[in-house]
């Protein structure tokens, strides 16, 4: 018997964000398929096509571990994506892993590592869904998702037809992509393809390395890895746990800015000499730690206003944490609070890492 999607009007959307925050759903229809979602979309669309960087009457959630959502919630319809599953297909040392867009992120990274795939396992725990991860182009621990996508499949809401993006259309960047910001394409699948191997990547991170005891650019199991990535992920709140209001977060709020070499040098000049962490962003640029920033210019672990239940994370300070009490109105006004402060004390701007909905910083 074919799924009928289910329609709830009004629902709450704190219900499906890690925030825990967001007001109500005019409509909310959960899409178990891509049929489903493609069929929702193209209804809510009937009135005319939907543009590049428009603000539409409808908008796809799932896992809400990238977005903050309004108080006032979203007055027209929410598409739940929950179409999951994955298939595997091996081509000699190679294997390409087909993910529907509503699996579980990690979920999916803890099953190639235990078929022995390598490609994805520093990026185990993030929260979230695998067909978000090439609209943010995911990245932790030296592993981007771009490194390994090589196709991802949408719904075109402009033509009403379904279409394979290759990674050059993708357009991926530093935590960017053509995806986001833009109501035109919706993931329904994306395509990886990862090593056949229990030996992970090259350790390229330098926290990762000094955790698993090894040098910079050596490879161990991947299971390994994926241990130590967990611990440390754990350790600074990132990590979905119900008993921990620190993870009451969408991760990291802030990107780390990205500066011109006589950018950087502005900066030093402010830090009086004493270098702030940064790593190479190519052409000349140079990515500076937002997490340095932040807690150098006076916004340290746990900040915040009780009374607003809001706060800095207590275990890393990317991440704005709603303590249980708190409101999308008060996490916005933390986090200008924070930009401005940064802005003052350093001339350099910080970005939200979060798709906002219905909302904004400005």
């Amino acid at each position: 018997m074919k799924h009928v999607p289910e329609r709830t009007h009004h629902a709450m959307l704190d219900a499906y964000t890690t925030l825990r925050l967001g007001g109500p759903a005019g409509e909310l229809i959960e899409a178990a398929s891509a049929e489903e979602i493609v069929a929702a979309l193209r209804k809510v669309d009937a009135a005319g096509p939907a543009h590049d960087d428009a603000v539409t009457s409808a908008f796809v959630l799932a896992g809400g571990s990238n977005v903050v959502v309004a108080d006032s919630g979203f007055p027209g319809t929410v598409v739940l994506v929950r179409n999951r599953g994955y298939s595997v297909r091996r081509e000699g040392e190679r294997a390409v892993v087909r993910v529907e867009a509503g699996q579980p992120w990690d979920d999916l990274v803890a099953a190639t590592v235990a078929e022995g795939l390598t490609g994805l396992e520093c990026l185990s725990g993030i929260p979230g869904s695998a067909g978000a991860t090439p609209i943010q182009n995911v990245g932790a621990y030296g592993q981007e998702v771009a490194e390994t996508i090589t196709a991802v499949r949408v719904y075109d809401r402009r033509t009403g037809d379904t279409v394979v993006m290759s990674p050059d259309e993708c357009r991926f960047g530093y935590r960017a992509s053509v995806f986001k910001h833009n109501d035109r394409f919706v993931v329904l699948s994306v395509d990886f393809s990862l090593a056949v191997s229990t030996r992970s990547m090259p350790i390229r991170y330098a926290e990762l390395a000094r955790r698993l005891g090894v040098a910079p650019g050596d490879r161990v199991e991947s299971g390994r890895v994926r241990e130590a990535v967990l611990a440390l992920r754990a350790g600074k709140g990132m990590v979905l746990d119900a008993a921990d209001p620190d993870t009451y977060s969408v991760g990291s709020f802030f990107t780390n800015p990205v500066v011109t070499a006589d950018g950087f040098a502005a900066l030093r000049d402010r830090t009086g000499g004493v270098e702030p962490p940064a790593f190479p962003a190519g052409d000349g640029h140079v990515k500076v730690s937002a997490a340095w920033l932040i807690e150098h210019a006076g916004f340290a672990r746990g900040y915040g206003d009780p009374a607003a239940g809001v706060g800095i994370s207590t275990k890393h300070t990317l991440a704005l944490t709603n303590r249980g009490t708190g409101t999308t109105s008060a996490l916005l006004a933390l986090a200008r609070e924070i930009r401005a402060g940064v802005r003052d004390r350093f001339g350099v701007d910080l970005h939200p890492e979060p798709v906002l909905i219905n909302c904004s910083l400005s």
